[in-house]
Formats: structure tokens, C-alpha cells, sequence
């Protein structure tokens, strides 16, 4: 399977909200990074920090407009949305996923939250 398949399979897994299928495609020593440059390590932690973000926005997606792979590394740009409070929101994004033995060892985000976190400043 191509490395821009198993970029595909993770898109799908994260619109499914499939924790299950989203940590079985993860190296165990796996990496996340979120659009401030914050690391999350290990596919076991990142099964936890999954749970949490779609217990916070249940119907959180993405879509990738646009896929360039290169041996083990896939660009791709897009959207991403969801619901927080009752709240829809969308940016434009854009995902950095390094695959090595057909699953993803780092998956890194680039996106301007500012939408997330002005519906999450509105918490009391």
C-alpha cells in the first residue's frame, strides 16, 4: 500500500472518530504534532488525545483537497471542522504524515486555530 493510501485510511479514520482503527494505523513509537509545534509521542497516548478531541467536537473532519507523496512522506491540504458547543466551525488546514511500515509514524498539523479557540474562550 502507497504511503498516500495509508494517509487515506487515517483521513477516514479520524472522520469516522474510529480511535480503534486511527491507533492500529500508528507506529507504537508514533508522533503527533499540533500547530504550535506541541509533540505527543506514542500511539497510545495519541489514542487518548483522540478520545478527548472528539468528545470535544464528536463531528470533527477533515478533507484533503490536494495529495502529493514522496516515498514515505505525504503534503496534503484542505479543510477541517466540526462542532464545539453547539458551535460549527472550519479552517483551512493542511497535515504532514510520515509512513513507515504501512503505518503513520508522524502526523503533524498546520492550521489557524483561531476559530477553536475563540469558541473554547467562551467557556465559562
Amino acid at each position: 500500500m502507497s504511503s498516500a493510501e495509508i494517509f487515506d485510511l487515517f483521513a477516514t479514520a479520524i472522520n469516522h472518530q474510529d480511535v480503534k482503527s486511527l491507533v492500529a494505523l500508528m507506529t507504537i513509537d508514533h508522533v503527533f504534532i499540533d500547530s504550535w509545534g506541541q509533540r505527543t509521542e506514542g500511539a497510545t497516548p495519541m489514542g487518548a488525545g483522540w478520545r478527548g478531541y472528539f468528545a470535544m467536537c464528536p463531528d470533527y473532519w477533515i478533507r484533503a483537497d490536494h495529495i502529493v507523496g514522496e516515498d514515505s512522506v505525504v503534503l496534503a491540504v484542505g479543510e477541517a471542522g466540526g462542532t464545539i458547543d453547539g458551535i460549527s466551525w472550519r479552517i483551512p488546514a493542511a497535515w504532514k504524515a510520515v509512513v513507515r511500515d504501512g503505518k503513520v509514524a508522524e502526523w503533524r498539523v498546520f492550521a489557524d486555530n483561531k476559530p477553536v479557540f475563540e469558541i473554547l474562550a467562551k467557556r465559562k
